[in-house]
């Protein structure tokens, strides 16, 4: 019985942290890895990069969870998730904070000086990032920062230095994140306005939910360009970025076609961790073949 409990505790917090999501996060680390290595790196830097984005993702999600757990009470859409209905104690979510940071440093420490000196600044924001919701509504930037630490650290974790490509890199990351996130913000809009949580579309309208995002990938791809230049990539990486070409093409189709913003959100979701995925294979691709 007490194994069983146990059990159920573990998949209640997997999916509580919504460990899938790592594929938004895990591809373009290790592109920027690829671009770094300017091939394939080591199985051992890529096997310490996976715990480190692990590791912060699980630290970041469960610090969500945790100062969030009373907002997402109060909203319809979350209020099932297993710690804010109750069906999960607060000091799980502690814990795995506590783990995750710790797998982060160990995994910052196997891999290079650099990537230690950093860990400070990328901690902080893991830590820092659900707290913004409450004061400003540039949070989708914050959230996207924090997810493009993945590809700035396994570049940095590779190479042992800072680029202008990895800065493109970062960039390209930081807006993509932040523009299917203001799309997601969507789905909780009246809600939002009503406990005061910060969000784009909560304050300059729901058309801003639907334009910005498409603004800012339209920016991604200028970025993924200008990284792959700078590097030498092979013609196959710029068949990633016209694939990004393609993408922001279909999401505004998406915008057009969804019958609400909970489909339209699926299809994001869906569509944006396929082009994850398979901008990786494109990356690999033009430092491998071109």
């Amino acid at each position: 019985m007490l194994e069983t409990a146990t059990v159920k505790r573990i998949g209640l917090f997997l999916r509580d942290i919504r460990v899938e999501h790592t594929l938004f996060a895990l591809p373009f680390a290790y592109v920027g890895a690829v671009m770094a290595a300017k091939g394939l790196p080591s199985w051992a830097a890529l096997a310490w990069i996976t715990l480190a984005v692990i590791g912060a993702r699980t630290a970041a999600m469960a610090a969500n969870r945790y100062f969030d757990r009373d907002l997402d009470a109060r909203n319809p859409r979350t209020a099932e998730r297993a710690l804010a209905s109750g069906r999960l104690p607060p000091q799980i979510m502690l814990w795995a904070i506590a783990g995750g940071l710790l797998v982060l440093l160990i995994s910052a420490w196997e891999l290079n000086p650099l990537c230690v000196e950093l860990l400070p600044l990328a901690a902080f924001g893991l830590l820092v990032y659900p707290l913004c919701k409450r004061f400003t509504w540039l949070v989708h930037f914050v959230l996207g920062a924090v997810d493009a630490l993945a590809p700035l650290g396994a570049y940095i974790g590779v190479s042992g230095r800072i680029t202008v490509p990895a800065l493109l890199l970062f960039v390209a990351v930081t807006v993509w994140v932040a523009g299917f996130d203001i799309a997601y913000a969507l789905m909780d809009l009246d809600v939002d306005r009503a406990q005061g949580v910060r969000s784009l579309p909560a304050r300059f309208g729901e058309r801003s939910g639907y334009v910005l995002p498409l603004a800012l990938h339209a920016v991604m791809i200028l970025s993924l360009a200008a990284a792959g230049y700078l590097v030498h990539a092979g013609s196959q990486y710029y068949a990633g970025v016209a694939l990004a070409f393609g993408l922001v093409v279909y999401e505004e189709r998406l915008f057009g076609m969804a019958k609400n913003v909970f489909e339209l959100n699926d299809r994001i979701f869906f569509t944006n961790m396929a082009f994850s995925v398979t901008f990786l294979v494109t990356t690999i691709a033009g430092f491998t073949l071109g």
